[in-house]
């Protein structure tokens, strides 16, 4: 008889491979529990003396699981996350060995730094980096078939102290943003809060494709996204896939997803599919900012892999399919008191809330005076493929508040008192059958870049590849220091009532020009934009000056978050990581036209040909056959002609080198308008070739081959 498979508990296995509260509760003594908790909760620093107990207890815990090794798991600069295992077995001296791991291994590692990017940091023979263990987010055993291991999140720093991850920068934004939050919270008489922690929600959008149809994709393999295709008969126009009944080999793939995803601790919690054909998205709970992001690097680690083993492949470029909706991640983003307590939370009456309405004409001033840093979070290569166009915001920042909080900001900004609140009427369906129901007091717009949603801001700008880290560092910051501002007046003030409500008067006058409730996709709002001052930061490389900017240095400098040192170093990476990602296109590019587009073409032509031969031989003129052969000559020539001067650009750019900002802005300018004319005569000859005679998959067979 066939073994029944278990059916997944989810009571039994929500968490079970991580080292959380619950199993720490359990296993350490209640003296060793209680400080670790300090640590984790407060802020103190870690008692050393009780790190040897915490290893010994995870280590026990990790091998009950069937661990045999560790690791110190960071998020270097690559943007993806990075391990060295290390066994736990020690020799003894009658040749057997002992399992054991210490305190001092749980708290520091000592991987090379000078493999890593470092931006200049760390040369090639300045090796030395330690990891630092993060106690603040949960250690996990990752188990796959060919072993478990115990993961140790950790922070990753060079020998000279900078910060050489996305780690480090993101804890010492939310201890910026708690610090000063904490004085907001107390100036407005809440003495018994200890903590202001950044919570966040992201939703991850990605595709699913037939593996055998990917590794087919050259280009695919290679860069992520498809540098050749021309769109089938049907897309997306239908909007047929939104929300639709979701394929069982796609559904069985998700179940499966959420299972690992509940086993490392993640509220894997939503999922559907998206707009575009084969397009999906996964969203989780809301966890600390801090967990939240080493979260979402194991979702996007378990998307892969769960997709390989059902014979898929997942895809998380921002944009690999030209002319459908492309992938992004929206950073849910809030701030809350350890006492449960939504800083964000407007209440039913909004215009009564004034920590509310402080908090938010603060991030209001923090948004409009560093629209430029939050582009720049969101910059990347793949995204640029992607901002402006049909699901995407544009690559101008704004904020839409919707008509309650516009209202009661106009209030306040002409007048200077607010009286009132726009309420939600009950929606009439018209149907008796249905239930009324009060609406939310506003509707939501989904072409804005930094949306309020209830209790949120919703920044929806970020690409589907890229780490939250980056944009929840620079958020952190932006709004600390506006908080710093703030606090510093009011603390000062003889008057506080009314030194507040002039406070809010004064900057919802001086900002309004950020708040847009329109529609985001428009021309005239690009013109708009402009009229009003707003950047427009169209690509990566015009963002990337924004970080080392005079105003940037000195702001992530007062709050301890980066030095002017470790801010140039992003830069240079930013821009290496731009021209390096453009240069594989190119190379591919090229590779692809010239060894599998041309021939294959060439030799299609070349059986046309003979066969107009044959037809001209019986006495028939092949008319038909013949304006084809020329309607393919023509494209094969501009093809031809397109690879030669890509290949010609390409060396151009090479012999840039050394000068990374001059190199990633000529590959900006030169060498993608010199791909996309190589693509333009190919994608226009998949139109004329069979289908048969084509190497490789079509966009329709990738799109609904699943």
């Amino acid at each position: 008889m066939e073994k029944m498979e278990k059916d997944f508990d989810v009571f039994e296995e929500f968490g079970s491979n991580v080292f959380n509260d619950y199993t720490m509760r359990q296993r350490l003594p209640k003296d060793v529990y209680k400080k670790l908790k300090q640590t984790i909760e407060n802020g103190k620093e870690l008692d050393p003396d009780i790190a040897g107990v915490v290893a010994h207890e995870m280590k026990e815990w990790a091998i009950e699981k069937g661990a045999t090794h560790y690791t110190h798991w960071f998020q270097p600069m690559t943007g993806v996350t990075a391990e060295k295992h290390d066994a736990f077995i020690n020799p003894t001296a009658d040749g057997r060995v002992i399992m054991e791991f210490s305190g001092k291994e749980l708290i520091k590692g000592e991987p090379d730094a000078s493999s890593f990017p470092s931006g200049g940091l760390r040369a090639t023979f300045e090796a030395r980096g330690y990891t630092a263990w993060d106690a603040t987010s949960p250690a996990f055993v990752k188990k796959t078939p060919s072993g478990c291991t115990l993961c140790i999140p950790t922070a990753f720093c060079s020998y000279t102290g900078e910060a050489l991850d996305k780690k480090t920068p993101l804890l010492r934004s939310m201890e910026a943003l708690d610090k000063q939050a904490m004085r907001i919270v107390r100036l407005f008489g809440n003495k018994t809060a200890k903590k202001v922690t950044t919570s966040v929600g992201p939703e991850q959008e990605y595709f699913i494709v037939d593996k055998k149809k990917y590794l087919q994709r050259k280009d695919l393999v290679y860069t992520g996204r498809t540098l050749f295709g021309g769109m089938p008969p049907k897309g997306q126009e239908l909007d047929d896939h939104y929300f639709g009944v979701i394929k069982e080999r796609i559904a069985s793939y998700m179940k499966e997803l959420n299972e690992e995803c509940w086993k490392l601790g993640i509220s894997a919690k939503t999922q559907h599919n998206e707009v575009a054909p084969a397009q999906h998205e996964l969203a989780p709970i809301y966890a600390s900012n801090n967990v939240a992001t080493d979260h979402n690097q194991l979702i996007m680690e378990m998307m892969k892999k769960v997709a390989d083993r059902h014979g898929l492949t997942c895809l998380l470029h921002e944009k690999p399919f030209e002319g459908i909706n492309g992938s992004g991640k929206h950073n849910n983003w809030s701030m809350v008191t350890d006492e449960g307590v939504n800083l964000l939370e407007p209440g039913k009456t909004p215009h009564e809330n004034i920590q509310f309405l402080l908090i938010l004409t603060a991030i209001l001033r923090a948004v409009d005076l560093h629209a430029d840093l939050l582009r720049l979070s969101a910059a990347s290569a793949g995204n640029d493929h992607r901002l402006g166009a049909n699901e995407a915001p544009p690559a101008i920042i704004s904020v839409y508040l919707g008509e309650q909080l516009e209202d009661v900001l106009e209030q306040l900004a002409d007048t200077g008192e607010a009286t009132h609140s726009i309420q939600g009427e009950k929606l009439d369906s018209g149907v008796n059958t249905l239930p009324d129901f009060q609406k939310d007091a506003t509707d939501r717009n989904r072409t804005s870049p930094f949306a309020f949603t209830g209790n949120k801001f919703e920044f929806r700008m970020l690409g589907s590849t890229a780490s939250i880290a980056n944009p929840n560092i620079i958020l952190n910051t932006i709004v600390a220091d506006v908080l710093c501002e703030f606090a510093d007046e009011l603390e000062k003030a003889e008057n506080f009532d009314m030194a507040v409500h002039d406070l809010i008067k004064k900057y919802i006058t001086k900002h309004r020009r950020i708040v847009f409730n329109g529609n985001g996709y428009s021309d005239e709002w690009v013109k708009e934009a402009e009229r009003r001052g707003l950047p427009n930061l169209r690509t990566t490389v015009d963002a990337i000056p924004s970080l080392v900017t005079e105003k940037s240095i000195k702001m992530f400098e007062r709050h301890g978050v980066l030095s002017a040192v470790e801010l140039e170093s992003r830069a240079e990476i930013k821009y290496e990581e731009y021209a390096k990602v453009i240069n594989i296109e190119a190379l591919s590019t090229s590779n692809i036209a010239k060894k599998q587009i041309l021939p294959a073409v060439m030799k299609y032509e070349a059986d046309l040909a003979s066969g107009a031969n044959e037809i001209k031989a019986a006495g028939v003129e092949p008319s038909v056959l013949l304006a084809q052969i020329k309607d393919i000559d023509e494209q094969l020539v501009l093809l031809k002609n397109g690879i030669v001067a890509l290949d010609e650009i390409i060396a151009k750019a090479a012999a840039l080198e050394g000068d990374v900002k001059k190199q990633a802005r000529f590959y900006c300018d030169e060498v993608i308008p010199a791909m996309d004319a190589v693509r333009e005569p190919a994608d226009k000859l998949e139109f004329l070739v069979d289908k048969k005679a084509w190497p490789f998959p079509s966009y329709g067979d990738l799109l609904f081959g699943v």
